[in-house]
């Protein structure tokens, strides 16, 4: 069996963390994934600092994960990712052959406007890179070691990531699609102390699914736990009725959760 890839998002950028402007990638990123019958393992949301960058690149790439970045690889001196990216693999940066092309495309051709010394920065990557080709505007991202920069544009950046996702990781697509399961239970048995063993025996018999439980209170303080699965539908099913019969046994109303 093929091991799952672990796939991270990491959001860049002083703007976020001040609060100056929202983050519009996580939740667009999680729809591209979704739609491809992938998930992001992690998240991370990062400022403008060269030696936290490099050190958290270093880190994934170690770790052999795949990881999407937005932002900070712009020309302007508080964009540091191009720098911090080149410091974690050891490498200079140098304008890659590639990038100068569509630069030239962009700025020389389509602008009527010579390629500056300003305007080469925004092709100027860690050497070993490849450029990641941005529809927008032509001026590219760039990966390397399976880490994929892309502009915090959303317009351009979100397109970028799709295309990654699909030159690069339609094997890791599941052959049959996920779907995603789950009742919302009630009652006093309706926590999950009292159910921690069944979905013990969910894992143990179906280990191909994801489980979660998601417990909340309503203004009364009534209790209700989402309880379900995710995974290829046959395996789905089975799980959500062997969890209707159990909860059943132990007198916890349940319904399905409307999609």
């Amino acid at each position: 069996m093929q091991q799952e890839r672990i796939f991270g998002l990491v959001v860049i950028g002083d703007e976020i963390l001040s609060g100056k402007r929202q983050d519009a990638h996580f939740t667009r990123v999680t729809e591209l994934m979704a739609a491809r019958g992938l998930r992001l393992s992690w998240a991370s949301y990062l400022g403008d600092n060269r030696k936290q960058l490099s050190e958290a690149f270093k880190r994934s790439m170690k770790a052999g994960e795949v990881v999407f970045s937005c932002g900070g690889i712009g020309n302007t001196p508080d964009d540091h990712t191009r720098q911090a990216v080149a410091d974690a693999v050891g490498v200079p940066l140098c304008l890659s052959s590639e990038a100068k092309a569509a630069l030239e495309q962009r700025f020389v051709t389509e602008l009527k406007v010579a390629l500056t010394p300003e305007r080469a920065l925004l092709g100027t990557f860690p050497v070993g890179a490849d450029i990641i080709p941005n529809p927008f505007n032509r001026v590219p991202g760039f990966m390397i070691r399976e880490h994929y920069f892309v502009p915090g544009f959303p317009e351009m950046a979100h397109p970028m990531i799709e295309w990654a996702l699909d030159t690069f990781y339609s094997h890791c697509f599941p052959r049959q699609p996920r779907v995603e399961k789950s009742f919302l239970l009630s009652g006093e048995m309706a926590h999950e102390s009292s159910l921690l063993d069944l979905m013990e025996r969910v894992v143990a018999a179906w280990p191909q699914l994801r489980l979660f439980s998601l417990p909340s209170l309503t203004k009364t303080g009534r209790r209700h736990l989402e309880l379900g699965v995710e995974g290829e539908a046959a395996e789905v099913n089975a799980a959500m009725d062997f969890i209707r019969q159990e909860v059943e046994k132990r007198g916890v109303t349940w319904r399905w959760r409307d999609a």
